[in-house]
């Protein structure tokens, strides 16, 4: 993000309208994908409005379980981002392979 801010305000500005546009994409896809997971095993009867105890209990630990994979992913996605900085850093730094 140092990079952002050497860039002029105008620019600011459209890099973090398109930064936010880009989060709110995501968290569209992660609640379809969510849904796209955790309705068909949990949702077996349309006999009423509201779920049932099982629906309910099935899907919140659907969502539970998706919740946690995902933040998992992002955590060594993170990791793995970072690796590969450090190794660019080591190899461009003077004497580096």
């Amino acid at each position: 993000m140092e990079s952002v801010q050497q860039l002029p305000a105008h620019q600011q500005q459209e890099f973090m309208q398109n930064l936010e546009k880009m989060q709110m994409k995501d968290s569209l896809m992660m609640y379809a994908n969510l849904v796209d997971r955790c309705f068909a095993p949990c949702i077996t009867t349309f006999r009423s409005k509201s779920l049932d105890k099982s629906e309910a209990s099935c899907v919140e630990a659907c969502a539970s379980r998706y919740v946690k994979m995902t933040q998992r992913v992002g955590l060594r996605f993170a990791e793995h981002q970072a690796l590969q900085q450090k190794r660019a850093a080591d190899q461009a730094a003077p004497g580096g392979n």
